[in-house]
């Protein structure tokens, strides 16, 4: 399967154009397209739910998804970070995403979605950083926590009505996991 492929098939939402765009113009190995994608897919459905359930929860929904669709854009310099454990990809990501004049309010999220716990995140970054987890059923407990926070309200109630967006979304894993499966890791 090719880089196209992974941008266009299924009934996965596309990905923003420039972020399609760039990933055609870096020759991204097909595997990274197709995580991009499925993160990108879960994030508009995370921000959708959250936004219903939370409309006065403040958040760029437009900076999230694009977020979500170039987090691991460092990986085209890191390729071994595909298939194996690494960070150096996240700023590797920033700067790349950077040089191709992405504003920096956008790139940060290539840095910033492995380390949602620093200070000074904003709660677009723990969207992202939770769209980059929950896709594959992971569950992170300390990171819904620091959403939670940030939504406020009875904090048992809030912690409960995520914890049902979140299960929803994590019952779809084992598709997405095959679906990412089936696109190589090299081009």
């Amino acid at each position: 399967m090719t880089l196209d492929q992974a941008l266009t098939v299924s009934v996965l939402r596309p990905l923003p154009g420039t972020a399609a765009e760039l990933l055609r113009d870096l020759d991204a190995p097909p595997r990274l397209g197709a995580h991009l994608r499925l993160v990108h897919d879960v994030a508009w459905s995370l921000t959708d739910a959250i936004g219903r359930r939370w409309p006065t929860l403040d958040f760029d929904t437009t900076a999230v998804l694009f977020g979500a669709a170039t987090h691991d854009v460092g990986k085209v310099v890191h390729p071994e970070e595909l298939s194996g454990p690494g960070s150096q990809h996240e700023t590797a990501g920033e700067r790349l995403l950077l040089r191709y004049g992405v504003p920096a309010h956008l790139a940060r999220f290539a840095a910033t979605h492995g380390s949602w716990e620093s200070p000074g995140r904003g709660t677009e970054d723990l969207l992202v950083s939770l769209a980059d987890t929950v896709w594959k059923g992971k569950r992170v407990e300390l990171l819904e926590r620091a959403l939670a926070d940030r939504i406020g309200g009875a904090p048992w109630q809030t912690l409960l009505d995520l914890d049902d967006i979140l299960g929803e979304l994590s019952a779809g894993a084992d598709e997405r996991l095959d679906f990412q499966k089936g696109f190589p890791v090299e081009g």
